[in-house]
């Protein structure tokens, strides 16, 4: 896929605000500090497009990146950030909510998780979540390049475990430094395309 243009169209917090050009969109979700932003800019072939942060739990918009001026990257706040209070996080979930429960131009949801780790039970209950909605996830294993070869299928098979992936979903392994997986996601917008 040649990406010829891209632009943040809107940064939105509620459903009025969302673009109502009915592009196709495809949402990543993921905790914060997970590495959507530096995902987002290895798939556009820009380098600091989508702005990463040293301080988890920046984003609190959604935002929609239209790309190619036919499909939307959509950029989610990140989950699971323990300086968030109760009220923040309330928010977080109701707008998230009323994104998945309302935009019938979704096609497919990134599910970002850090390859090095677990997945924690905010990755887990945020699977489930989009699982309930019966939406198709794809699921980024991010950070690959920082695990040795060695452990690599030992690290696949825990998270795998772990969050028991539906029949259908995709599991793609990913690093925005050797840029692993990149095609694999690109090749699935086009074919969703």
């Amino acid at each position: 896929m040649k990406i010829t243009s891209v632009d943040l169209k809107i940064s939105a917090v509620r459903r009025s605000q969302y673009p109502t050009d009915n592009k196709p969109e495809f949402l990543m979700v993921g905790r914060s500090n997970v590495g959507k932003s530096s995902f987002i800019n290895t798939i556009i072939n820009r380098k600091n497009f989508a702005r990463t942060s040293a301080t988890p739990g920046k984003t609190q918009t959604i935002n929609f990146y239209l790309v190619n001026d036919k499909f939307y990257l959509v950029d989610a706040p990140g989950y699971g950030y323990a300086s968030l209070n109760k009220a923040k996080t309330k928010k977080f979930g109701l707008m998230m909510e009323d994104y998945l429960t309302s935009r019938t131009n979704l096609k497919q949801v990134f599910m970002l998780i850090d390859f090095r780790h677990k997945p924690t039970s905010d990755d887990i209950m945020m699977y489930n979540y989009l699982k309930y909605y019966k939406l198709p996830v794809t699921i980024i294993a991010t950070k690959v390049d920082k695990i040795g070869v060695t452990m690599q299928q030992k690290q696949r098979k825990m998270i795998l475990d772990e969050l028991d992936l539906v029949v259908g979903d995709e599991f793609v392994l990913f690093s925005n430094v050797t840029k692993l997986g990149k095609e694999d996601i690109t090749k699935k917008i086009e074919r969703i395309l």
